[in-house]
């Protein structure tokens, strides 16, 4: 439901370079992201103050803004950002980098859809969190939702086999072909992803990897950095099936293939 890496590919990226085929490829016509995330923000009492960061074409950070929140939506792709601003207005949108931001003091920060995945290394990892600890008010929240590492200990099904997608956008029919493979030395899950269409533009191919972190590792990089975590979980949540819905409970199990995460900085 959101965008693709947390770097500017503005160059050669289909859905970076045009945020209005994100959003039709990537539909959220109930705002369950924004909604889950809100739910989350309450449930914890989190303060006004939000900083959704990775914002992509910014539906969620507006949806937070409408629920009377005060929202920073960041990014590093400038063409989300230019989308977000007109169709998504009420947050202020600043260019960012998550490996590394200072965008002033927040009760909660916010990264949605796997954006915190796109920090590859450990040194990326402690920047996103040093960060967060600098920007947040004693107790502020961490709420984030991504790929779940543990998922692929042993499990196949979705890794090596191509899974072709399709959607219409004013009368054009847009092809996506995506294969997912293990980059185990890096600790990556990599995708490749060819887009045609039937307007006669040539395929383009895309690379894109997301880190894959362990629960118990997570745990401990948010340990380090002052975080106590208060809800590690894989569902519900805007991206699981069946998705989250007002009023669900939280899991116990972290073994499906999403992780939710709320914790506090009390460190």
């Amino acid at each position: 439901m959101r965008h693709e890496p947390q770097r500017d590919t503005s160059r050669g990226n289909l859905l970076t370079d045009s945020p209005e085929l994100y959003e039709a490829r990537f539909p959220d016509p109930e705002r369950i992201a924004g909604r889950w995330a809100e739910d989350v923000l309450r449930r914890y009492g989190a303060g006004p103050r939000v900083l959704d960061i990775g914002c992509g074409t910014g539906r969620d950070a507006a949806y937070l803004h409408g629920a009377g929140r005060t929202v920073v939506g960041a990014d590093l792709s400038t063409v989300m950002l230019e989308y977000a601003r007109e169709h998504h207005p009420g947050p202020e949108y600043r260019h960012a980098d998550l490996r590394g931001f200072d965008l002033g003091a927040f009760d909660a920060v916010v990264c949605l859809d796997s954006a915190l995945l796109y920090c590859h290394t450990n040194d990326d990892l402690d920047g996103f969190l040093t960060s967060c600890r600098a920007g947040l008010a004693p107790g502020g929240l961490l709420v984030a939702e991504l790929r779940n590492g543990a998922f692929f200990l042993g499990r196949t099904e979705l890794l090596d086999t191509p899974t072709v997608d399709a959607f219409s956008r004013h009368g054009t029919v847009h092809r996506s072909t995506t294969t997912l493979s293990l980059d185990r030395a890096a600790q990556l899950l990599r995708r490749r992803r060819v887009w045609s269409a039937d307007d006669g533009s040539p395929p383009v191919e895309q690379h894109s990897a997301w880190r894959l972190l362990f629960p118990q590792e997570l745990r401990h990089f948010l340990t380090a950095h002052g975080f106590t975590v208060l809800g590690l979980y894989d569902r519900p949540g805007p991206r699981t099936e069946p998705p989250w819905r007002a009023g669900d409970d939280a899991a116990t199990t972290v073994d499906a293939d999403r992780l939710h995460l709320v914790a506090r900085l009390t460190g």
